[in-house]
């Protein structure tokens, strides 16, 4: 006879007691090793998973007090970075990806990190001559206290999975997750494996508008389904996506971020990113989901894509599991390939480890989704 479902309800009341029992991800697996599903379920309320992942499909809102005279923003910069005057006249939007061929390599990201870093950054702007707004241009400095309130947006903040990047062609082929050597001689995984919030919990099914996620320090709150959402990729038995699948798109306010999880990088040949550090909870809520949480490196994989060719749809080379990732080497065409991850080990260990900590203590929601994820693909062709 299966346990019983557990509820929200009864999820939040536990938490409110103070006896949420609650465990990383790899301590879940490896009580399940020693004392069984059943024993583990019965003894685990919420898994902690986290990625700390790199991503350029994010950006950055600021809302900037008003000028006297008052000015409506046409064009913007600040730090040296071009951003998008939107919505009201005070409202800027800075992309974090860019700056390719900025000989300082600034971007959004940098921008971003400067600013949680407490430095102080020029701004000019030109403006848009109304009868309410008739300044024209506007020059003055800013740092994160002189900016009213603003958001990071990370279109694609969390993924189901990942994939593992190689390169047919000869030499240094410059890629989204860093240089890959060809012909298949290095690789690149993105996603963590055992222990992501994707392959801890297959579908992000725990996952939907309004539910809180731990970013970089804060709390920050998925808006929906996210860029390049698949929700029905493929899938081995046991529910968990072989390819990225899944996504979500998350919000976080930008004056909670700490910049002790969250690093601005460039890649050559693609440019400015972000690598940010995320933790989710995932309520074991019946046997089933518990059981596709607690599986191990061994049981999950990956697809691997060529990534020399620059066309909409790249060569697979079939999947590798994450066991043979994190030993640091695989076979390709029956030689050997070189890996290393294109994300951090540590820093998702870091904001699981705060998760760990704020939910049995109640610093953190445990909600259930109101209602989940869209069912349309966001992968549509723009072929004619």
């Amino acid at each position: 006879m299966e346990p019983p479902i557990r509820s929200e309800a009864q999820l939040q009341q536990r938490q409110q007691r103070g006896d949420l029992r609650v465990r990383r991800a790899s301590a879940y697996r490896r009580l399940v090793r020693q004392e069984g599903l059943e024993a583990a379920f019965a003894s685990t309320d919420v898994v902690v998973a986290a990625d700390a992942v790199f991503t350029d499909q994010a950006s950055l809102h600021l809302s900037l007090g008003p000028s006297d005279p008052p000015i409506r923003l046409h064009s913007v910069q600040l730090g040296g970075v071009s951003g998008l005057a939107s919505g009201g006249s005070g409202e800027l939007v800075l992309p974090i990806g860019g700056g390719l061929a900025d000989p300082d390599r600034l971007s959004g990201a940098t921008v971003l990190d400067q600013l949680l870093a407490g430095q102080t950054l020029p701004l000019d702007a030109s403006g848009e001559a109304t009868p309410l707004h008739p300044r024209r241009e506007l020059h003055t400095d800013l740092n994160l206290e002189r900016i009213g309130a603003g958001r990071l947006l990370l279109h694609r903040a969390i993924v189901e999975n990942g994939v593992v990047a190689v390169s047919s062609a000869p030499g240094v082929c410059h890629s989204p997750f860093g240089p890959l050597l060809g012909p298949f001689t290095t690789g690149l995984y993105s996603c963590g494996g055992a222990g992501s919030i994707g392959l801890t919990m297959p579908a992000l099914s725990l996952l939907g508008p309004g539910s809180p996620v731990l970013v970089a320090g804060c709390i920050g709150w998925v808006m929906g389904s996210g860029s390049g959402h698949q929700p029905s990729p493929r899938r081995q038995a046991s529910g968990h996506a072989t390819t990225p699948g899944a996504a979500v798109a998350v919000a976080v306010d930008l004056h909670g971020l700490d910049r002790r999880w969250l690093r601005a990088a460039h890649f050559e040949g693609h440019g400015g990113a972000l690598l940010v550090a995320i933790a989710a909870p995932v309520p074991l809520l019946h046997l089933d989901g518990a059981r596709q949480a607690a599986a191990g490196a061994s049981e999950l994989a990956a697809t691997v894509l060529d990534l020399a060719l620059p066309r909409r749809v790249k060569p697979a080379f079939g999947r590798v599991s994450y066991a043979e990732l994190t030993q640091g080497s695989f076979r390709l065409r029956d030689r050997p390939v070189r890996c290393a991850p294109a994300h951090s080990p540590r820093l998702a260990e870091e904001i699981a480890q705060q998760l760990l900590e704020a939910l049995p203590a109640g610093r953190f929601p445990l909600r259930l989704p109101s209602r989940a994820l869209g069912s349309r693909s966001a992968q549509l062709p723009l072929d004619p």
